[in-house]
């Protein structure tokens, strides 16, 4: 015999009784008490006060992705100019770093001294870091490479480090510039050396093995004529992101009472991410910049 569907349901629901989920109430009072011990596992990883925290990516096994995307060498200045269009959307994101620098597949972001934002959390500001990083890395990969595929998404690893003062600070950025150099000299001359002269990666390596900056030098200028000197300062020296005030200017055309339709230029003042290729290891980068460092207390 058929029984009606209304008794179906109640039957139905008679049956569930016993398997009821708690009330909203429940569930908040017991979140409350039982289980929000599991928060003590986290650990308390607040930057100390009083330093410059900086966040430091690095491209994971980028060597197979240059390999792969068929990177120029020994500089792909598309790829340079994805990293620095990346780090500047990272900047914008997050307006209390004060100076970034790149070179090759890394950069640092160098938060100010009296941030607080995300409480000075190590891995809240790394991953955000990261994340938005990476993510602009791919979003803005059309405009630097055209219809060249991203085979792949590029990962990048972070790190946090501290520092206490301007010197410290300096100190860093120009141990990384100083590692631009170093790399990107070593580089032009091996690729120099395989491209124009003919030898074997493995012949290379071995032409340039024990070899100073200066052996370097003397081998680009006098198999080559190439004056390192005279190569781009973007290749030499690395990137340098930094908060300035520039002076933009726009038209509009207004209809002036007896006057007719007129063109009016305004110039306003605003914030902006600028890049620099000059020598920050030195002091007149900094004295032109004053206002990126923080007085030491």
């Amino acid at each position: 015999m058929l029984r009606p569907v209304s008794a179906l349901f109640g039957s139905l629901s008679k049956s569930k009784r016993h398997c009821s989920l708690p009330s909203a109430t429940g569930v908040s009072g017991m979140a409350k008490s039982k289980y929000e011990y599991v928060r003590d596992f986290e650990t308390d990883d607040t930057c100390l006060r009083n330093c410059y925290i900086v966040v430091r990516l690095d491209g994971r096994n980028f060597h197979k992705f240059a390999e792969l995307h068929n990177l120029s060498k020994p500089n792909d200045d598309r790829a340079l100019g994805l990293m620095s269009r990346s780090a500047r959307s990272v900047m914008e994101e997050l307006e209390d770093i004060a100076i970034a620098y790149g070179q090759s597949d890394e950069f640092s972001f160098v938060f100010k001294r009296s941030t607080n934002w995300f409480r000075r959390r190590a891995s809240k500001l790394m991953t955000h870091v990261a994340s938005q990083f990476s993510s602009s890395y791919v979003f803005y990969w059309k405009e630097y490479f055209g219809e060249q595929p991203l085979l792949y998404p590029p990962g990048f690893d972070g790190r946090v480090v501290l520092y206490p003062s301007n010197r410290n600070l300096r100190d860093y950025l120009s141990w990384r510039q100083a590692d631009c150099h170093i790399n990107n000299l070593y580089n032009t001359a091996f690729w120099t050396l395989v491209q124009k002269g003919g030898l074997s990666k493995t012949q290379a390596e071995e032409r340039l093995n024990g070899t100073l900056s200066a052996d370097k030098n003397e081998i680009l200028f006098s198999d080559f004529n190439i004056n390192y000197n005279n190569e781009s300062p973007l290749h030499r020296k690395g990137t340098t992101l930094i908060w300035e005030k520039v002076d933009e200017t726009s038209t509009k055309k207004i209809t002036v009472p007896k006057e007719g339709e007129k063109e009016i230029t305004f110039t306003r003042s605003r914030r902006k991410v600028t890049a620099h290729y000059s020598d920050i290891i030195g002091d007149c980068f900094w004295n032109e910049h004053p206002d990126i460092l923080e007085e030491d207390s």
